[in-house]
């Protein structure tokens, strides 16, 4: 088992059963800034989300990488009918937190949050009452990576998959994403750019890469972060910091100012992995890929000009 001799996770995080990342909270305590402030991150993020739900007719939503809340909230507020899943109570406890705060607004006193497992998806959550299924399901922010492939067959990526497929109705789409870890693989290092999550507290990025009987099996990134100028920003002026991040509980950031924490990831190439998506909705679909928004078959990308992230996009077939 990978696991027993290579360290997937931050010291202190549980391994028994699916293990949860995010279980030791360092992560969970400064995932909001390592997104990066409101402002600067959403205009091309939430554009692209929005419009291409609006585009497949799409209302009810089931996120089912929920975290702390931050895609869930966006589409929330732009009018979308969300509920909201993640295995990690560590992380939804900051997506509750935020749906107390504002559960005078029809929409977040609406908002269904549960802890659910992707591997037994079906079982754990219901299908909107009196539909077929939901008109999407997302899975983002490199998400999906998580899960990772200790067996060797990847059988429980494709039950998962097929899982978020059974709970959409006919012609609902998936949205679910990976980092380009063909570049990773490729050159041993993420892309320089990243569009997704643009923080200027991440001082450092280090990535490790795990083969297994010759085969790449985990890509694992260390994060380094420090808050010192965010901690005395909010020293100085409390309604800035109250601008830019929401999910805090009474707007200020308690703890130390440089933060560590690891996370690993399954290396999915593009190609195989368009592959089973195929292959978990049985070839009924129709898919469309962009790299960091844009479609990919109207670019070349080269080098360091490569995406960040590719976003799949899955149409269940009618």
């Amino acid at each position: 088992m990978v696991d027993s001799i290579y360290r997937t996770r931050s010291l202190g995080v549980a391994s028994e059963g699916l293990p949860d990342q995010y279980a030791d909270g360092k992560a969970a305590r400064v995932w909001e800034f390592y997104i990066g402030q409101k402002t600067s991150r959403t205009e091309n993020y939430k554009n692209f989300l929005c419009s291409s739900l609006r585009d497949k007719g799409c209302k009810d939503i089931l996120d089912v990488a929920c975290g702390t809340g931050v895609d869930s909230i966006l589409l929330l507020e732009e009018g979308f009918h969300v509920k909201s899943v993640d295995a990690s109570d560590k992380m939804l406890k900051y997506a509750l937190r935020e749906r107390w705060r504002r559960r005078q607004e029809p929409a977040f006193d609406n908002w269904e949050i549960e802890e659910a497992n992707w591997l037994t998806l079906c079982d754990d959550i219901n299908k909107p009452r009196g539909q077929d299924g939901y008109d999407a399901v997302i899975c983002l922010g490199n998400s999906f990576a998580h899960l990772l492939d200790f067996d060797g067959d990847l059988a429980n990526h494709k039950l998962a998959i097929t899982n978020m497929a059974n709970l959409l109705k006919p012609g609902g789409v998936l949205m679910i994403d990976h980092r380009n870890y063909d570049y990773i693989l490729d050159s041993g290092k993420s892309p320089a750019k990243n569009i997704y999550y643009n923080s200027q507290y991440t001082s450092d990025i280090s990535t490790s890469l795990l083969y297994v009987n010759g085969k790449p099996n985990i890509v694992t990134l260390d994060y380094t972060m420090d808050l010192s100028e965010l901690i005395k920003q909010q020293e100085q002026d409390e309604n800035w910091f109250t601008a830019n991040y929401s999910l805090l509980k009474n707007k200020r950031f308690e703890g130390p100012p440089v933060n560590r924490f690891r996370l690993s990831y399954y290396p999915h190439r593009l190609d195989a992995f368009k592959q089973l998506l195929s292959d978990s909705f049985d070839g009924k679909c129709h898919q469309t890929v962009f790299g960091d928004f844009q479609p990919l078959d109207s670019f070349t990308y080269k080098g360091d000009d490569a995406p960040a992230f590719y976003i799949h996009i899955v149409q269940k077939m009618l």
